[in-house]
Formats: C-alpha cells, sequence, structure tokens
C-alpha cells in the first residue's frame, strides 16, 4: 500500500471499500459466490419440495407422500445446515484475507484466499456458529419462551376471571420485549463485528478474537451501526430493483395469467424473487467484509498506532521475530523488494503475531498464533 495510514472518517472508509471492491470486483465476487451457490441450490431445492407438497391433494396417496417428503426433507436438514455453516465461516475467512491483503496492497486470488485460511477452518465454523448463536438463536429462543409463556398464561388469566390483556399492558411488554431482544441483537452483532479480522489477520483462536473484537470497536460502535445500517438498504434497494421489473415482465407474459398455467407461474415467481435474493447477497457480501476489514485496520490505528508501525517496518527500522512457519515472500509480492515484502507478510498476512525488536515499537497484535497464512 502506497498511501500513507491514517485514521479515517466513516465516508473515507465507504470510498475505500468501493475502490477496493471495484480493482478485485472478480476475486470478491467469486468468493462470495461459493456460499451463496450452495444456499441457493440446497434452498431452492427445499422451497420447492415444499411448494410441491402443498399441492398434493389430501387424501390419503398425498399425506403419505408429504410425510415422505417431510422425512426426507428433515434428514436433508440435519447434514445441510453443518454444511452451509462450514462453508459460510471459510468463505467469511477468505473473503477477510482477501481484503487484508487488498488494503496492503498485495496480490491475491479466490483459490489462495481459500487455501490461505483452510488448515484453520474449524476455528472459524466455531466462531461463525458462535456468532449465530449469540445474534439469532438466543434472541429467537427467548422470544419463542415469552410466547410459549404467554400462550400458557392468557388462558388461565381468563379462567380466573382476570383480563389478560391488562388493560394493553400485555402488548406494551410484548413491544418492549420485541425492541429490546432486536437491540440486543444488534448491540452483540456490533460488538463481535471485528472477531472475524482480528482472528484471521492476527491468527489468534476464536474467543480471543471475540475479545479483541470488544476492545477495538470501543468508540466506533456508532460507525459500524450506520455501515450495517446502509448495507442492509443497500441490499433491499437491490433486491427491489431486480425482482419488481421481472415480476413485471412475468405478469405481461399472456400465458402466465391463464389458469392452466397458474401453478407454474407461481413456481417461477418464487424461482426469480429467490434467486434474484441471492443473488443481491452475493454481490453485497464482499461490501461488509472489506469494510470490517478496513474498520479494523482503522481501530488499530487509532489505538495502537499501527500507522506508526508499518512506516517503520517499510522503513527498515523494526525488524519482526522470525516465524516458524514463514515462507519466501518474494515470489508472491512481486512489486516490493525482498526485504519489504517479508516485513509487510509479517504485518500483514502472518497478521500481527510477531513481536518488534526496536525498544517502544508497538506490537502488531497481541498473542500468538499458529503460524502465517499459506
Amino acid at each position: 500500500m502506497d498511501e500513507p495510514l491514517h485514521p479515517s472518517s466513516l465516508s473515507e472508509i465507504l470510498d475505500r471499500t468501493a475502490q477496493i471492491y471495484r480493482s478485485r470486483f472478480l476475486v470478491f465476487l467469486g468468493i462470495a459466490v461459493i456460499p451463496t451457490a450452495a444456499l441457493l441450490v440446497i434452498g431452492g431445492g427445499v422451497a420447492l419440495a415444499l411448494a410441491r407438497v402443498g399441492s398434493l391433494g389430501s387424501d390419503a396417496n398425498g399425506l403419505m407422500v408429504a410425510g415422505v417428503v417431510g422425512l426426507a426433507l428433515g434428514m436433508l436438514g440435519l447434514l445441510a445446515v453443518p454444511f452451509l455453516a462450514g462453508i459460510t465461516a471459510l468463505a467469511t475467512a477468505a473473503m477477510n484475507h482477501a481484503a487484508s491483503r487488498a488494503f496492503l496492497g498485495q496480490s491475491n486470488n479466490i483459490r489462495d484466499s481459500y487455501k490461505a485460511v483452510w488448515p484453520r477452518g474449524w476455528r472459524y465454523f466455531g466462531l461463525f456458529v458462535f456468532q449465530i448463536v449469540m445474534v439469532w438463536v438466543i434472541p429467537v429462543g427467548v422470544w419463542f419462551g415469552l410466547t410459549l409463556f404467554s400462550a400458557v398464561l392468557i388462558p388461565v388469566a381468563v379462567a380466573t376471571g382476570v383480563d389478560p390483556t391488562g388493560g394493553g399492558l400485555l402488548f406494551v411488554a410484548g413491544f418492549v420485549a420485541v425492541c429490546g431482544l432486536v437491540a440486543f441483537g444488534c448491540w452483540i452483532s456490533i460488538r463481535m463485528s471485528l472477531a472475524f479480522p482480528a482472528t484471521v489477520v492476527e491468527q489468534i483462536g476464536a474467543w480471543d478474537g471475540l475479545k479483541r473484537s470488544a476492545t477495538l470497536t470501543q468508540g466506533s460502535r456508532g460507525r459500524i451501526f450506520v455501515l450495517y445500517f446502509l448495507g442492509v438498504a443497500l441490499n433491499w434497494i437491490l433486491s427491489f430493483a431486480i425482482s419488481i421489473p421481472l415480476l413485471i415482465v412475468m405478469s405481461l407474459v399472456p400465458a402466465a395469467n391463464s389458469p392452466q398455467h397458474a401453478e407454474t407461474a407461481g413456481m417461477i415467481v418464487l424461482i426469480v424473487i429467490y434467486g434474484g435474493a441471492f443473488a443481491v447477497q452475493a454481490f453485497t457480501r464482499p461490501v461488509f467484509g472489506i469494510a470490517l476489514m478496513l474498520f479494523y485496520y482503522d481501530q488499530r490505528i487509532r489505538q495502537e498506532a499501527f500507522d506508526i508501525e508499518w512506516m517503520m517496518l517499510k522503513a527498515g527500522l523494526v525488524v519482526p521475530a522470525p516465524q516458524p512457519e514463514t515462507q519466501p515472500l518474494a515470489a508472491s509480492v512481486a512489486e516490493m523488494s525482498n526485504a519489504e515484502s517479508a516485513q509487510v507478510e509479517s504485518i500483514g498476512v502472518t497478521e500481527g503475531t510477531a513481536q518488534t525488536s526496536a525498544p517502544g515499537a508497538p506490537n502488531p497484535a497481541p498473542g500468538g498464533g499458529d503460524g502465517p497464512d499459506q
């Protein structure tokens, strides 16, 4: 990276995100397409199967077929959920690896990004599952528990002659509970937003990555919330921009409005909407990955003087301690000298695990790791 590092505003981070995404569009899109395509194929197959079951009659044969299909879908879900979680976690780590190398001005491609994170795949899988549990499973579980409790409490209250609505208090309590659960999900998601960048860059464990994220996000959680809000808005806008024109075209086809083709037209509409949503997801996923990586480095600049250390490394004033798994770097980073390549890879790709030898020089990252990305 030739331009000097400095603390960036949100607008500068967004602008830099667009520049990096545009300069390596095919790399980032290729990384994002893999988990999106897997989810599209599996989810689309399940949706079509459910739609087909819904069209069956209520006779004995229809119920038997529905039961067999439901059992098959249940068994498929037991295998598909861990598979989708694993491939999504690996893709997220590969996205962060590619974004880190792009930020530091190093070359990368789809294969190398996945290859670099593959040896530590279980670590990223555990981190991804923990994030899903904290952001989605716990709030949804609490809401389900409250709903079940209300379903039991209301009949008891009616039987005892008590107004179950409490003069509108039950509705207010439910609304407050929903807002609280949504707020908790947003807060924990922002708090853990830099866990993947920290884990990938610094080669630390999943739990250490979560602690690093909690520390690094301090002072910038409002900016990260704005980033999430803008990303969700972009996703919705693109989804409407793709789906609505396609639906209009479908409605203009004469055969689509006939009763004979109603079921087929419904299937096509479902596929169009479903496919458009996943195409948008594949397109917007790199935006979050790149932007969060830029936030990670920006927070390290603000909190740990990463920009000063970077300049010292490029000037040869700090010599990182050798790592046991370090490989020759001159061939992979042709635009830098051999000495600069080794220094850059130690801070950018082995990602902050080395200790500096100069007195008073800031440490790139806390803790050690299990070696650099290969």
